[in-house]
């Protein structure tokens, strides 16, 4: 046994993971090789990262550059026995022998224009008997007589022994058999999800001004803490709520404890004193207080509402005209944000006057930033 340095092995954002793992598997996918040729993944990360939101982006990201249907299986480990990995045992016909049933997850399409990844989550967690049946497949890529068909991505995760987690010492053997990644919770990874999975302006302009609070690093002891996991709850939270901040406090803070909530009802006061940013889509150019909490707060409404509207150019001009008389770091971090709402989104940024005057004058603040 051996416990894991996490040192040894690369620390990659969300979106560095998808990139690294799409382009690998892109270019098995194109050569019709095996995926067995590629050691299966190890995602080691705390706990409420996004991982399982990762499978789901770098699935996106395999089917719209192959043309080929993703199907992902996520098995939670640690809701699991042997019987559901290994199946059941049943007599053969002639009663001679016994043969397993072949477990649900197994049920795979094995077409040729089908693609499937089989996530194993919480292995770390999982009882041993559990854990053994995991290992072989993740190793081998099969249980007992039953094998995973050859369109199968296997990628496991778990959480690192330093997050205090039920976890386990991973044996030696094991551990040089599959190629380890790290998770980190990268605010910049993060806030380009949360805009296209729609979460609450509020919680992204509050995270954009306090970076810190995306993820409490020590959550010892700790029930009701800041993760993206939790953040995405109180998002929901307030889309659903139809109340004020203050009539859902206890709600939040249930969520992500009560020093964080503190702080995001202070915030979410600045945001209902802002002024009506749809007038500046508009063409209209409003005067907008300088503090750099002001700041923040209207940077994430405006880059939330332009994302709606990515289709009407007229109106992203008009926005990125007002932008321009920003202060400079927001107007930067604003742009980075639109030409993220899609694939080469900047490729139609380019045709807009004002975002190619911005650019010849201040492209280097892109570059730097």
């Amino acid at each position: 046994m051996i416990n894991m340095d996490m040192q040894t092995i690369p620390l990659l954002s969300v979106n560095e993971m998808c990139d690294q793992l799409s382009r690998v598997y892109i270019s098995v996918i194109s050569k019709g090789e095996p995926f067995k040729l590629i050691p299966s993944i190890m995602l080691w990360d705390a706990p409420g990262v996004g991982k399982s939101q990762g499978i789901r982006q770098l699935a996106d990201t395999i089917q719209q550059q192959t043309g080929k249907k993703v199907c992902v299986t996520d098995v939670r480990l640690l809701l699991f026995n042997p019987i559901d990995l290994r199946g059941i045992p049943a007599a053969n016909a002639d009663r001679t022998l016994a043969v397993w049933l072949r477990p649900k997850i197994f049920q795979m399409d094995d077409s040729n224009d089908i693609i499937n990844i089989l996530f194993l989550d919480e292995i770390s967690a999982a009882p041993q008997s559990v854990q053994a049946a995991a290992y072989q497949i993740t190793l081998d890529r099969t249980v007992g007589e039953h094998r995973l068909p050859d369109n199968c991505i296997v990628i496991a995760a778990g959480n690192r022994i330093t997050d205090r987690s039920v976890v386990f010492k991973m044996p030696r053997a094991l551990a040089n058999r599959l190629c380890h990644i790290e998770i980190c919770c990268d605010h910049q990874s993060w806030k380009q999800w949360a805009l296209s999975a729609d979460i609450d302006p509020r919680v992204i302009g509050f995270i954009s001004f306090s970076q810190k609070s995306l993820l409490t690093e020590d959550p010892t002891e700790l029930l009701a803490f800041t993760t993206p996991r939790s953040w995405e709850m109180v998002s929901h939270i307030l889309d659903n709520s139809g109340g004020s901040i203050d009539e859902i406090y206890p709600m939040i803070a249930g969520c992500i404890g009560s020093g964080a909530a503190i702080e995001f009802q202070s915030w979410c006061r600045i945001w209902d004193s802002l002024p009506d940013i749809d007038p500046i889509f508009e063409g209209a150019m409003p005067t907008i207080p300088q503090n750099t909490d002001v700041m923040y707060a209207v940077s994430a409404e405006l880059t939330y509402r332009a994302r709606k509207r990515r289709d009407d150019l007229a109106a992203i001009s008009n926005s990125i005209r007002f932008i321009g008389t920003l202060p400079p770091e927001f107007a930067t971090m604003i742009l980075r944000d639109y030409m993220g709402f899609e694939e080469n989104y900047r490729s139609k940024l380019i045709t807009i006057p004002e975002f190619a005057d911005w650019i010849r004058k201040n492209g280097r603040l892109l570059t730097d930033a």
